[in-house]
């Protein structure tokens, strides 16, 4: 996902909600008015009924290990946004999906944007129109908007009044990380990562990668790529060995699409893989300013004289970019391995010495190992509850039991005895849907629909139930163990778009964008050098100094919150 995984900034195209969304989650669309109405006006009084209702919460009290779920199991339905446009699932259609809703009588109702993500968002805030469920990144400025507009709970609130048992499966430290000025949590995240835990485990991954084609790679002598040197040496040796690939060219080196704001790939995956700090000093430290990093920058600047940077780089799409990965068209990658999972299965296929493997890639001039972002306490996205929903008794409690280990288990694996089982002393699937996960993972969703329930997945109580991964992904993992670390203390620092500070975060982000390009297309690196003194030119009287500061204070709340100083 991906964080990574993740650079924070929201950027998409927009569609009217018009008639699509329908208020309220229901047990039965054809409800009559009164009992809509009687419905709603339950829902939407928690707040006043918790302050009234002291005896109530000390009988609720009494069942505080008791899962809430199981005091009522009737059907309901939930509309449920996710804010990813490419997101495609339909629940009652899988196996796992099946099972929940006759275990829970939970159904849920999925509503993707077909277009702008945010322009859809925003509409359905503007006009009211939120369904039950919303889950988006916890980045976005939605999650400010509809805390601000009052137009969600307070998961503290609703597990007061209707299911004490979220307490008892809810982080105390997710709980807190996300708190608001007003003592309250409004959202809940997946795939949440503690800076502790990564003492715990020892195989927490990471998806930042730096990938070769493996028979190319083992063709040109594996060639050690750490150093500026050796890296231009071996896509140059690349293109001459191998100057197509099926009858279309190579492209030497891949690399996360281009945006607005900038390239992935080019900022904080090298940032990483040159282990730049993030604080030097006392301050927040900017991995722009790093020299490491701008001799990095002037090596892709190289790569492009030497007619190494392909043109398709600066603006194929995620879409294309798979195409050309399934094609083997890229002799190395930096990229996130979770994303091209089905391209490389596809590769496997074919031919498994045509592959993709994780080599050790660009490092800083002590060849230091390289820092890789692993999960993070924010995890990715949050999922929030909104005051439109005419059941909060039964959402609160289906979040409870989703974040339970035995939600996460039938999230996972799904019914005992129909796709999992206890084999050899361990919960796993059974062998034929093993073996569907390791070689085609395309296939497994469709039938079991594991891998697309993911909004409140925990991958600390998954791992222990995850299948070995095939060997068209295992060594991509598997590179990765040790190798990452936990930056948590640096989420939440993209100040609200609108704020002062907000408006400069936006510009500076803009500017990168238009720089990225013309430092990597400069002609020399004098020219290089001057199109990068414009930029910290332009930054620092974009009000760069101001924004530093906002977020040095907001990196204190985070360490104060995480008990770090």
């Amino acid at each position: 996902m991906g964080k990574g995984y993740l650079r924070l900034v929201a950027y998409l195209l927009a569609i009217l909600l018009s008639a699509l969304l329908f208020v309220g989650c229901t047990s039965d669309k054809k409800e009559n008015d009164s009992e809509e109405q009687v419905s709603s006006e339950n829902g939407n009084n928690v707040e006043q009924e918790q302050a009234s209702g002291d005896s109530e919460k000390s009988e609720n009290s009494e069942e505080t290990v008791e899962p809430g779920w199981k005091k009522d199991t009737s059907p309901v339905t939930f509309d449920w946004y996710v804010h990813f446009s490419w997101y495609n699932y339909n629940w009652g259609e899988t196996l796992i999906s099946k099972y929940v809703q006759e275990k829970t009588g939970v159904s849920i109702n999925f509503i993707v944007p077909a277009g702008n993500e945010n322009e859809k968002l925003n509409t359905m805030i503007a006009s009211n129109t939120l369904p039950d469920f919303v889950t988006l990144g916890w980045w976005e400025d939605g999650v400010r908007k509809m805390i601000d507009g009052g137009l969600v709970y307070s998961l503290n609130e609703l597990a007061d009044k209707y299911d004490p048992y979220f307490y008892e499966v809810a982080s105390p430290q997710v709980l807190k990380w996300y708190e608001q000025d007003d003592g309250k949590t409004y959202g809940y995240p997946n795939f949440a990562v503690a800076p502790e835990d990564y003492d715990k485990y020892e195989k927490i991954p990471s998806n930042q990668t730096f990938v070769v084609r493996k028979d190319m790679y083992e063709a040109l002598g594996k060639p050690d790529m750490r150093t500026p040197e050796g890296f231009l040496a071996a896509l140059k040796a690349a293109k001459e060995k191998f100057p197509e690939v099926n009858g279309q060219p190579l492209i030497p080196i891949g690399l996360h699409e281009f945006t607005d704001t900038g390239n992935y790939s080019l900022e904080s995956y090298l940032a990483n893989f040159l282990a730049i700090p993030r604080e030097k000093d006392g301050k927040l430290y900017d991995f722009r300013e790093d020299p490491e990093y701008i001799r990095w920058l002037k090596t892709f600047r190289k790569a492009n004289e030497m007619g190494l940077l392909s043109p398709d780089i600066f603006i194929d799409k995620r879409a294309q970019m798979e195409e050309k990965i399934a094609q083997g068209r890229y002799f190395a990658m930096l990229y996130q391995r979770t994303d091209f999972v089905a391209a490389q299965q596809a590769l496997y296929e074919r031919d498994p010495n045509s592959i993709y493997i994780a080599v050790d890639g660009p490092a800083n001039s002590n060849l230091d190992p390289p820092k890789l972002a692993g999960p993070g306490i924010s995890g990715w996205t949050l999922t929030m509850i909104t005051k439109n929903c005419k059941h909060p008794d039964r959402a609160i409690r289906f979040v409870s039991y989703w974040l339970s280990e035995e939600g996460q288990r039938d999230m996972y694996l799904g019914r005992q005895g129909e796709t999992w089982d206890i084999i050899d002393g361990k919960e796993q699937y059974l062998p034929e849907y093993a073996e569907m996960a390791r070689n085609n993972r395309e296939q497994f969703d469709k039938v079991v629909g594991q891998d697309p329930l993911w909004m409140l997945g925990n991958s600390l109580i998954q791992m222990r139930w995850a299948p070995e991964p095939g060997p068209a992904v295992r060594q991509l993992e598997e590179w990765t163990y040790g190798k990452a670390v936990s930056y948590a203390i640096y989420d939440n620092l993209i100040p609200p778009s609108d704020s002062e500070e907000g408006i400069i975060a936006s510009r500076i982000a803009d500017l990168w964008g238009q720089t990225l390009p013309k430092l990597l297309l400069a002609k020399s690196d004098e020219e290089f050098d001057q199109i990068y003194q414009d930029f910290l030119k332009k930054r620092a009287e974009a009000g760069y100094e101001k924004l530093l500061a906002w977020q040095m204070q907001k990196l204190e709340e985070n360490k104060k919150k995480l008990g770090i100083k």
